[in-house]
């Protein structure tokens, strides 16, 4: 019987459905087929034919509904088709509504064509065929909306990407649709809608509807991922921003569940389009954070401030503003666990709401509900009261602004005002929230998680350069002006005191693991040095007693304990150090605070922690943040020795049981625990040996050892021939935040000595022979550490444990990192002065690193081309300063020859090789006699015709040159100028800005040979030309001022050959360019200054050669830039410094620092030589008056500026 009625329920679909294939078959015309549609299946009941396609097989169902479809399509423009149209989507969204449909991408289109037929040609016209009302268009869009969800929740996991596509392009359409019918609303009824209110029934179908258009693009978006085009990801972009841009201006930041659905559907959206980005959002970001920011305390009640969401509900009372609420933490409590799909149901019971809320409770119209899986177990939903889920809402604006950090981090990072706040951080705001309101005191974990992200997403990148601007100058009036460096310094002090009063309150793991990540990123990201002198000083304090009470309760978590070592590290690693963190732990030093193991000093904490018996890993960070403090100061080094040497011996002399224990776990269990806990304790170890090595370092005063520039003689080569120290990372650091003088510590140590003796007879030979390749490698390094008076103040059988232990490790040890440590230190105990006088130790540190230099690995060779540089650099001071004392290995052909082909083999290597490689060959090429041979070949010209014809021809090419004499007696290869010469021009040709400048110098080195003789030299003017075309051409300002270094080294006249007018026109050129020249990069400002001042001493030691007898074309050039040289003597005569009084010797320069050097003018003698070279030029060339004036310029400095 039952059969009997499903039969007749399905008789009427089946009935219409055939008849209407059948009349169709012959396609007839449309005209024909509009009243097929209305009298065999309009006429038919929808709620009648939605309940017989229920009974009939999907895919039946299914095939008749796409030809239904695509019968619509055909009559879609004939006249009155208007209403079959509507009736048929009616009728698709009843059985849409009642079957699962079978579509395919072929049926799929043909279903989307047809909704896109009814939105553009009846929706979207104002001139339609009957009369449609606006709740009749809503109910068409509402089903039409409806029919896509249905359709893709079947179809959407198998479709394609040109189905996703043509659904996002369709549905943005509809959104803007709707949205237009949004403002008609808004305008004509004057809609005032609050945060506690909601709207009529009209816009709460709009908004549902939406929600519904963004869920759908979402899932697709989801799917096609970075495939959308640019257009089309354009154009969601622009109506997610048009929509958010509305919600803005009339600020509806409604509360209830349907506008929380929609809000949270909406940023899920940005955040997809954000995650792929197809174009620029540079002018979207302003708009899109400000909108994004009103949301950031969505949801919460404004009739009470929140409390951090830690806080103790006592601590509720009023405070004043000054005054830091004492909040303590406590655990959320919570309820019975209730499953997700029966919680909003609970939620209703257990929570009457208000009665300005009792419409929100009713379901989503369109069947839309809200999973509660986004939130935790233990986030506390109910306890808190989101009864519309705006917590969903508030984190998916966290996200979408953590998506702008990455996606235009520039754009965010000058928007920081908007989202970091510069005052009152630990007091909660409901208006002009910031992302450290939402890690204070929103009630939800993963919204103070997520708001975590964020910062550490902020501070990264961009922000790293942009925040050095920032500057404390204590608090500002409210509404007064304030600078942008003063505001970000306000944000940087408001975001150290909630970063830290989290820290201090915090007891989640996760949530506390993100702050300390967010800390150490704005460690540094903080120019202390700008900030309030305090401030680091209360980051140390602060972290200490955290730890302090971590440890007191006997909460020894190790990996929280880990990333405050590490905060900790991170502060005492600030550069410049800070002087109250100094005084801080020198006043812990002079109170006995270490002695008397009193718990308030930092440095006792960190000494315990490292001591035996804690973790391993916590032992670890502990001697990281040693290290850290060991290198910013060393001045208290020699204080905590004995304590840091007692505490390694132990884990180095545990090393071989835990090697024993590691080999019989593996050979028996074979698990990984055992590597883990192996991979630990050697970790361990190098830490302690790279901890060791600091406090050697700054027990011993070593100041690096890195491409030290040597003395010159002449005072033309002020600025850059002069020995400076430079800045090395590897060495301690001796300079303060500040101009206060460290107290000093080590009087009773001040070399070092003590310390290295301990360490050679207690920690390196346990070091040195440990199975670990890594610890071999730091143990080695402690060497490249030593200083020349630690070194000869040993014993000679201490002496010949350090030279056998490095030669060893450089020639048998089989780890690439252990040879590259065991170079490093030979290239530093070579540059020891009383090394080069030892032919047979100097020729074993030659051989061990002219083998290393044929290794595999690329790190081995690096530190042996390092190595062999400074031994050519030992060798040439000692060839020209120290002759007389120190001949054997100088004047050694086979040492020389070993040096001279490892340097050319390894100037063809990589850059950071052939940068070594070229200081090499010109520290060799300043001592070596090139008179032994013939000087006419052509060989190296040849090879640098390439270069000089690529460049651009704006200077002529020169001839040839003269020379001088030499007072070196070894006599080499004839072929070694030729080649020295191929492989400097091939380095400056194809090697980076290092190789470049590495190569000005060497050819400095090469000029000043005293035996080269430059005048017969067939390849100095391609050399002069190359010189100048950097001077003038490269981007680089050092590469240019190391090529008019090299410009001023000849000489004499004779020395420049017929290049000589060539190289006075080209620094002319760059003299009167470099006023006006962009400089390209912004660290180019610090060199302009320098280059000016090389230039100049440069172009007044070539003009000083100037004379009568020039060729006429120079004598022209001359006088017709008179002009430019007169004002640009006048400037240096105004500018000059007298230094009449001092002896014209390079210790001079040798006692002024690098600032110095480069603010030094000209010497007044120096600038007359070449005035009165230019008067006797003019006076010769019968120009008197020009003669005059310059005469005029050789008297008392001008007073004018």
């Amino acid at each position: 019987m039952s059969s009997t009625a499903a039969a007749a329920d399905v008789r009427p679909w089946r009935t219409s459905f055939l008849t209407l294939r059948d009349e169709t078959l012959a396609s007839p015309p449309p005209s024909s087929v509009s009243p097929l549609l209305r009298n065999l299946l309009l006429s038919h009941s929808a709620t009648e034919l939605a309940a017989a396609a229920a009974e009939l097989p999907p895919h039946e169902v299914t095939s008749d509904v796409i030809l239904l479809a695509e019968l619509a399509l055909s009559v879609s423009d004939c006249h009155e088709a208007d209403e079959t149209l509507v009736q048929i989507c009616h009728l698709m969204h009843d059985v849409c509504c009642k079957v699962r449909m079978r579509i395919n991408s072929s049926s799929w289109t043909i279903v989307l064509n047809f909704l896109e037929n009814i939105v553009k040609n009846i929706l979207g016209s104002p001139m339609t065929s009957f009369s449609l009302g606006g709740t009749s268009k809503m109910k068409i869009i509402g089903e039409i909306l409806e029919i896509l969800r249905l359709i893709d929740k079947a179809f959407g996991r198998i479709s394609s990407l040109s189905d996703n596509l043509q659904l996002v392009e369709f549905l943005c359409c509809v959104v803007s649709c709707l949205h237009s019918e949004l403002l008609i609303i808004y305008r004509s009824s004057d809609i005032h809608l609050t945060d506690t209110g909601t709207g009529d029934t009209n816009c709460n179908n709009l908004w549902e509807m939406q929600t519904i258009a963004f869920s759908v693009i979402e899932d697709a978006l989801s799917r096609i991922a970075s495939s959308i085009s640019a257009s089309l990801w354009q154009s969601v972009v622009e109506i997610i921003r048009k929509v958010m841009d509305f919600v803005a201006s009339k600020n509806l930041l409604i509360v209830d569940n349907i506008m929380s659905r929609f809000y949270t559907t909406l940023f899920h959206c940005l955040h997809l389009v954000l995650t792929n980005p197809k174009g620029s959002l540079l002018g979207q970001v302003a708009g899109l954070v400000a909108t994004l920011q009103m949301f950031l305390t969505y949801g919460l009640s404004s009739r009470c401030p929140p409390l951090p969401s830690n806080a103790d509900p006592k601590a509720k009372g009023a405070r004043s503003p000054n005054q830091k609420p004492k909040v303590e933490s406590k655990r959320t409590i919570l309820g019975a666990y209730i499953p997700p799909h029966l919680r909003r149901r609970e939620s209703i019971n257990r929570h009457l709401p208000d009665t300005q809320f009792s419409s929100d409770s009713e379901p989503s119209k369109y069947g839309l509900s809200s999973s509660d899986s986004d939130l935790s177990d233990n986030d506390g939903y109910s306890i808190n009261g989101d009864h519309h889920r705006s917590s969903k809402t508030r984190l998916a604006v966290i996200v979408c602004i953590q998506d702008l950090c990455h996606a235009e981090p520039k754009s965010l990072t000058s928007l920081c005002t908007l989202l970091l706040p510069e005052n009152d951080v630990l007091q909660p705001r409901k208006y002009q929230a910031t992302l450290m309101t939402c890690l204070l005191f929103d009630p939800v974990l993963k919204i103070r998680n997520a708001s975590a992200s964020t910062l550490a997403a902020m501070l990264d990148g961009h922000s790293l350069t942009f925040l050095q601007v920032a500057e404390h100058k204590g608090s500002s009036k409210p509404g007064s002006f304030t600078t942008l460096s003063c505001s970000l310094g306000q944000i940087l002090m408001q975001l150290h005191t909630g970063i830290l009063y989290m820290i201090q309150h915090e007891t989640h793991g996760g949530l506390l693991t993100s702050l300390y990540k967010v800390l150490v990123l704005l460690i540094s990201a903080t120019p202390y040095a700008r900030m309030s002198r305090e401030l680091l000083q209360t980051i140390i304090a602060s972290l200490c007693t955290r730890i302090r009470q971590d440890l007191a309760f006997k909460v020894e978590n190790v990996a929280q304990l880990g990333n405050a070592l590490s905060c900790l590290g991170a502060a005492f690693s600030v550069s410049p150090p800070s002087s109250h963190v100094l005084e801080m732990l020198e006043d812990d030093i002079l109170r006995g605070l270490i002695q008397s193991r009193q718990e308030s000093s930092v440095l006792l904490l960190l000494l315990q922690l490292s001591e035996q018996g804690r973790h391993l890993i916590i032992r670890l960070e502990a001697f990281q943040v040693l290290r850290a403090v060991s290198h910013n100061y060393p001045s208290i080094v020699t204080a905590l020795w004995e304590i840091i040497s007692a505490n390694i011996y132990p884990l180095l002399s545990a090393s071989t049981a835990y090697d024993s224990s590691y080999e019989s776990c593996a050979g028996l269990l074979k698990s990984e625990t055992c590597k883990s806990v192996d991979s630990a304790n050697e970790r361990c170890i190098v830490a302690a040996i790279k901890t060791l090595d600091e406090c050697l370092r700054a027990a011993s005063g070593f100041r690096g050892a890195d491409d030290l520039l040597e003395c010159r003689l002449a005072d033309i080569q002020l600025v850059v021939y002069s020995t400076r120290r430079t800045k090395v990372s590897s060495a301690p650091s001796y300079e303060l935040n500040g101009n206060r003088t460290s107290r000093d510590h080590s009087a009773d140590c001040p070399s070092g000595t003590k310390q290295w003796f301990g360490v050679i007879e207690m920690h390196l030979p346990l070091a040195l022979s440990h199975s670990s390749p890594l610890v071999r490698a730091a143990s080695v390094t402690c060497f490249a550490g030593m200083t020349s008076s630690v070194f000869f103040s040993l014993s000679g059988e201490k002496q010949e444990f350090v030279k056998s232990s490095t030669i060893t490790a450089a020639l048998k040890d089989e780890a690439p990192s252990v040879r590259a440590a065991a170079c490093r230190a030979l290239g530093v105990i070579a540059c020891f002065p009383q090394i080069v006088c030892s032919a047979r130790l100097l020729n074993e540190f030659i051989h061990a690193v002219e083998l290393n230099s044929h290794n595999s690995s690329t790190s081995v060779r690096i530190t042996a081309s390092w190595a062999l540089a400074n031994i050519c650099n030992s060798l040439r001071r000692e060839a020209t300063e120290h002759l007389e004392s120190c001949t054997g290995t100088v004047n050694d052909f086979n040492s020389i020859s070993v040096l001279v082909e490892s340097a050319l083999r390894l100037a063809k290597d990589g850059d950071k090789i052939k940068s070594n490689a070229v200081r090499a060959l010109g520290n060799l090429s300043r001592f070596i006699n090139f008179t032994s041979f013939s000087s006419t070949s052509s060989g190296p010209r040849d090879s640098m015709a390439h270069y000089t014809s690529s460049q651009s021809c704006k200077m002529s090419s020169p001839s040839t040159s003269v020379g001088t004499s030499s007072k070196s007696s070894l006599f080499i290869d004839s072929r070694w100028l030729e080649r020295m010469v191929q492989a400097f021009v091939s380095c400056v040709t194809t090697g980076n800005v290092k190789v470049q400048w590495n190569v000005c110098h060497a050819l400095s080195n090469l000029f000043m040979n005293e035996s080269l003789m430059l005048h017969d030299m067939s390849w100095a003017p391609s050399v002069f030309s190359i010189l100048l075309l950097l001077l003038r051409d490269s981007t680089n300002y050092k590469i240019r001022i190391h090529a008019a270094v090299a410009l001023a080294v000849p000489a004499s006249r004779l020395d420049y050959g017929t290049s000589f007018d060539d190289v006075v026109q080209g620094l002319e050129h760059v003299l009167e360019s470099l006023s006006t020249a962009q400089l390209s990069t912004p660290s180019s400002f610090k060199y302009k200054e320098s280059l000016e001042k090389q230039l100049s001493l440069t172009t007044l030691h070539v003009l000083s050669f100037a004379s009568a007898n020039e060729d006429q074309a120079h004598k022209d050039f001359l006088v017709k830039k008179s002009p430019f040289l007169e004002e640009w003597f006048k400037s240096l005569r105004s500018t000059s410094l007298e230094y009449n009084d001092q002896p014209s010797s390079s210790n001079t320069w040798q006692t002024m620092n690098e600032d110095e050097l480069i603010s030094v003018a000209p010497k007044k003698a120096i600038v007359e030589k070449a005035i009165k070279s230019l008067v006797n030029v003019y006076q010769c060339n019968n120009h008197p008056d020009i003669a005059r004036r310059f005469e005029k310029l050789v008297g008392p400095p001008c007073t004018n500026i």
